[in-house]
């Protein structure tokens, strides 16, 4: 069994995530698949004789996404110059096709009687289908990641929109031929304004959306400080070093003196103190020895130490994901239009009405924020508990905090920084404090032991 991670591009919700993961799963040759919305990227572990990189890359391209190669390392990409250039040229086209569509209905300054509804209908509907167009362009990778995902039996955020947007504008392209044919009443039906404004305002969420994950992978980073990105295992007698995501379950780990235990396991060879400040609050390191549990993130203080993984990524103690969006959402949002558009035509009333309130269902429920909006909260939370010494072990825990009014300590002492400290100098030299300091920091400047520690640090 090997393992890969890959970092994916094109998934914008809980539904991208959560589809992605059950269709890889399902796979032969693939044992396990766990896919990081905020974070983008795919934990896949597989049988190295059936799969191998290039053809799992493929299965993420069949289930409607795509493999930017192996994930190295957490990246913040900032926004670039030319997708805020784009993002301001249709801003003015969006605000222009309002402008051309809505004018006459609330009174606003009259546009050239040449694109007049009224006088001019053909132009009119023909240069509101040119603007909304273009939109369909800027949006394609939206439409087509939500066609493909419907197609694929996982309908995401995406699949919502392209959904609305592709009824509106199909029902306005029959309602231009109508126009064009001399039925100029029609002009009333158009809803080419809402298609691309829905796309408008999608690549707007998306773009704030990045903004907000740049911020997040940066708070991610200091979460992803406490534990080591390598570690050394033992292999037929012969020590090797590998990335975390190498070490499986029952592989043999080993820990030097100033080392981090890499992930979670059971000490089978040595003793040393380890700091597990981080987790229990206690300044005085622990000293474990053979049969002991070692925490992944602890520090080995003066000891070598083998030990066997026993949890490994998501299961290890400082690790914990959350996702509150259901996989089920979307099916269930585009049941509801289609449930409602069938109730406005039994209920007599016209097709566009029938088609509006469709549409709008789909649209109201489509945002991608809504997906994405608990990840990156939770996500952001536990980065910022971690960079103040704080372990949040369950999502949970985060959301009820806002109800606690009361704090109970339940330590054996006082509450500590998590370190060892000089508390107290009882003086009977000649000496001043600090001398006495430096010469004691002196002697411990090559000692490993907790204790030794302590002096270093005044």
């Amino acid at each position: 069994m090997k393992n890969i991670i890959l970092s994916i591009d094109g998934m914008t919700c809980s539904a991208c995530s959560n589809g992605l993961e059950k269709y890889l799963s399902k796979q032969n040759g693939i044992i396990d698949a766990k896919v990081n919305l905020v974070m983008a990227n795919a934990s896949i572990d597989y049988d190295e004789k059936i799969l191998d990189i290039p053809k799992i890359e493929n299965l993420v391209k069949r289930a409607g996404f795509k493999s930017l190669g192996e994930y190295k390392e957490i990246k913040v990409e900032k926004q670039n110059k030319s997708e805020k250039l784009k993002f301001i040229i249709f801003t003015i086209l969006a605000i222009l096709l309002m402008y051309i569509s809505m004018s006459s209905m609330i009174s606003l300054i009259k546009f050239p009687m040449v694109i007049s509804n009224q006088t001019h209908p053909n132009q009119h509907v023909i240069l509101q289908f040119f603007i909304a167009l273009l939109f369909l362009v800027y949006g394609f990778d939206i439409l087509k990641s939500g066609c493909k995902n419907l197609i694929h039996g996982m309908p995401n955020m995406d699949t919502l929109v392209a959904l609305g947007v592709l009824s509106s504008f199909l029902y306005s392209v029959y309602e231009m031929v109508m126009i064009i044919n001399g039925n100029s009443h029609h002009s009333m039906n158009l809803y080419f304004e809402s298609s691309a404004i829905v796309i408008y305002f999608v690549k707007l969420g998306r773009y704030l959306d990045g903004i907000s994950k740049d911020k997040t992978k940066d708070a991610i980073k200091k979460l992803v400080e406490i534990t080591p990105n390598k570690a050394t295992i033992e292999v037929d007698g012969n020590l090797k070093e590998v990335t975390l995501d190498e070490i499986q379950k029952n592989t043999v780990v080993v820990a030097r003196p100033g080392e981090k235990i890499a992930v979670d396991g059971e000490i089978i060879d040595g003793k040393a103190h380890l700091d597990e400040a981080f987790i229990t609050g206690e300044s005085k390191p622990k000293q474990k020895s053979v049969g002991d549990k070692v925490v992944a993130g602890s520090l080995n203080y003066d000891g070598f130490i083998k030990y066997k993984a026993e949890k490994i990524g998501k299961d290890s103690t400082v690790s914990e994901t959350a996702d509150k969006i259901s996989g089920y959402f979307v099916p269930i949002v585009i049941a509801i239009a289609i449930l409602t558009f069938i109730a406005y035509l039994i209920l007599g009333h016209d097709f566009s009405v029938a088609l509006e309130t469709f549409v709008t269902v789909l649209v109201v429920a489509c945002p991608c924020s809504l997906g994405l909006a608990t990840p990156l909260a939770i996500v952001v939370s536990e980065g910022l508990c971690a960079e103040n010494g704080i372990l949040v072990k369950k999502s949970e825990i985060l959301e009820n905090a806002s109800k606690i009014d009361t704090v109970v300590f339940d330590k054996t002492g006082t509450l500590t920084y998590g370190e060892l400290k000089i508390a107290k100098i009882n003086n009977y030299s000649n000496l001043s404090n600090d001398e006495i300091m430096k010469i004691s920091g002196s002697l411990e400047e090559k000692s490993t032991h907790p204790i030794g520690k302590a002096f270093k640090i005044i």
